[in-house]
């Protein structure tokens, strides 16, 4: 498949959680993955074997430019400084997308008209991209409760893995 252009700026979340299932290497069709200095140091901190499994692919970038809309919504949504600086740098570029599996950081996006996925999405996507096959992201999902810190409901989760054996190919 060939590479995408929009501009994807990761939050830890993702990053961390396709680490803990050895699979960062589906994010490789974006071409590289933005991550804001706070997101960064945060994944060291956490998961720093994920920044060399992926060394290739993501990019550490500070934000250059501070919207005061961000700044508004940061203590609105309870935006940690990752978040903030992920969604300053996802209006610095026109085509993007912010990786994060967090809630109001998803909806701090929303609000901004930025596009935003988080490992589900990412998973299935992989099933179009052809990076996986529906059988390898239907055991992915599966193992989420087990291989990963991620917190999730485990009725979306069971809503998604019906979704993908129903209608992906």
């Amino acid at each position: 498949m060939g590479k995408s252009s929009t501009v994807v700026i990761a939050d830890a979340g993702p990053i961390i959680h396709l680490d803990e299932l050895a699979c960062i290497d589906i994010l490789t069709d974006f071409g590289r993955v933005i991550v804001p200095e706070a997101v960064w140091l945060e994944v060291q901190h956490h998961r720093p074997q994920s920044l060399v499994s992926a060394n290739t692919l993501l990019f550490r970038q500070p934000a250059r430019h501070f919207s005061p809309l961000v700044n508004a919504l940061a203590p609105l949504y309870t935006l940690h400084v990752g978040e903030q600086e992920a969604l300053h740098l996802c209006l610095e570029f026109t085509n993007s997308l912010l990786l994060t599996d967090d809630t109001a950081a998803r909806l701090a996006a929303k609000s901004l008209g930025v596009s935003a996925h988080g490992i589900l999405g990412l998973l299935v996507r992989a099933i179009r991209q052809q990076s996986r096959s529906k059988s390898e992201v239907l055991e992915l999902l599966r193992s989420i409760p087990t291989l990963t810190s991620l917190h999730i409901r485990l009725s979306l989760l069971d809503e998604v893995i019906k979704e993908v054996e129903i209608n992906s190919k």
